[in-house]
């Protein structure tokens, strides 16, 4: 292939020339003081739920991430999505993607447990959401909520969402609580890329997540709903981990949950352990040792851009037709990204994604399922992304995402790829295909992204 070969030929570092961006250094957690002896800590664990419609995962997930920045998607992915969703019974007309025909009245089950500060949090099965128990209000409204680095707004279905756009979904009442006061003249509002969108007025309440209380807290409460996201009778909305500079609310944009808990945390910080197939979890003003190995790798942010964004800087992969990383032949690359837990795929340059596929017989980016895949029974090569000193290694069974041409990955012949590529997106997106090979510490205070290998890989 022309293209690679190029790529491949323009310069190969070996892994000890990797430069590190000066401001890239290791930690150890003792480093990381607590700076609030009375502080609150708490752990969100993951379940899956078993209620998900599992057709078409891999196109779906592709799809919300083109939604969710607001790019609009490639004719074909289009296509692919209308096919799937009208499978599974919703109602397209055109380019919309509308209501489902039969709402069905239901919620990821969930616990809350406040006196030990502690939540339950609902994968969606193949990890395309994760949903935690919110408390809301006063007396306490409890919605199952996305928790989202990759946005800053905390939004959800409510008494203002109209009949037509809820989707069986817990929705805040908002009259039923004695602490909701309306925020005068402040609205908010979010576009997707398939031309739809989600907005509505804000209140101000008390929201309480694992214990952490916080008052007056900007609750946006939903006066039309995406359909894509009534389509989700599970989620009952978006709360946001991202930085104040993209939140939504006008004239006058609001704090964000956590910057406003960040006071009552232990550590000014959440860690995000994601684990593919068994039980993960987000953790909140506390690191736990036994969920990473070796020191943390600390990578300076680009707070001001909204996003935990930082900067990708090479990559490697099998190129001489091995199945396994070759760490002596890096290949640089600098891409800026994301950390988004948001997103379930990995979205990177098509450099990488074209370089890596090339490795696999019989992959191809198709026009049928909408991205790469590839034969189930492949073995995949892992795959290396450098962030500045930090060799970030994905294990190839962790990029096989989903079946795509059946539903059941025992019968199933061709699979679709984790890895995505990011053509079109403003910056890379490292989703949840990422955190389950990377244990993550997302440092609010000193706006800094800490990286180790997830132990029990």
């Amino acid at each position: 292939m022309k293209f690679w070969s190029a790529v491949a030929a323009a310069s190969l570092l070996s892994a000890t020339e990797v430069a590190a961006a000066p401001q890239v250094h290791q930690v150890n957690p003792s480093d990381l003081k607590s700076r609030n002896i009375e502080g609150r800590s708490f752990r969100l664990a993951q379940i899956k739920n078993v209620h998900f419609n599992q057709h078409g995962k891999g196109p779906r997930a592709l799809a919300a991430v083109y939604e969710k920045y607001n790019i609009e998607l490639p004719p074909t992915l289009l296509a692919v999505l209308h096919q799937i969703l009208l499978d599974i019974g919703f109602d397209l007309p055109g380019r919309s993607l509308l209501s489902p025909r039969d709402a069905k009245n239901a919620t990821a089950p969930f616990t809350n447990n406040t006196v030990q500060g502690e939540v339950t949090a609902t994968p969606i099965p193949f990890d395309v959401e994760y949903l935690t128990p919110v408390d809301i209000g006063n007396p306490p409204q409890t919605l199952p909520l996305c928790f989202d680095t990759g946005s800053s707004d905390l939004w959800v279905f409510s008494s203002n969402t109209p009949k037509s756009q809820q989707g069986g979904q817990t929705i805040y009442q908002i009259d039923n609580s004695t602490t909701a006061q309306k925020l005068q003249n402040h609205t908010w509002s979010i576009r997707y890329g398939d031309g739809s969108g989600s907005s509505g007025e804000v209140y101000l309440d008390t929201v309480d997540v694992g214990g952490i209380k916080v008052e007056n807290q900007a609750v946006g409460t939903a006066n039309q709903v995406s359909s894509s996201f009534t389509r989700d009778e599970h989620s009952s909305g978006i709360l946001g981990l991202g930085f104040q500079s993209i939140n939504m609310v006008r004239p006058n944009k609001q704090k964000t949950f956590i910057a406003n808990a960040l006071k009552s945390l232990a550590l000014p910080l959440f860690t995000a352990n994601i684990r593919k197939a068994e039980e993960g979890n987000y953790n909140f003003g506390f690191i736990d040792e036994t969920e990473f190995l070796g020191p943390i790798t600390m990578v300076p942010v680009d707070a001001d851009s909204g996003y935990w964004k930082f900067k990708g800087t090479a990559f490697s992969t099998g190129f001489n037709g091995t199945n396994k990383a070759i760490s002596d032949m890096v290949v640089p690359l600098e891409h800026p990204a994301i950390a988004d837990t948001g997103t379930t795929l990995l979205m990177i340059p098509e450099a990488i994604v074209q370089a890596y596929y090339r490795q696999v017989a019989l992959a191809y980016d198709s026009k049928i399922y909408g991205g790469w895949v590839f034969p189930c029974n492949s073995t995949l090569p892992d795959l290396t992304l450098y962030i500045g000193s930090y060799k970030a290694v994905i294990p190839g069974e962790l990029i096989n995402f989903a079946p795509a041409d059946l539903d059941d990955p025992a019968t199933a012949t061709i699979c679709y790829g984790g890895v995505q590529s990011s053509r079109g997106f403003p910056f890379s997106i490292y989703g949840n295909v990422f955190f389950k090979a990377h244990w993550t510490m997302f440092h609010v205070e000193e706006k800094k992204l800490g990286f180790a290998p997830r132990s029990g890989l």
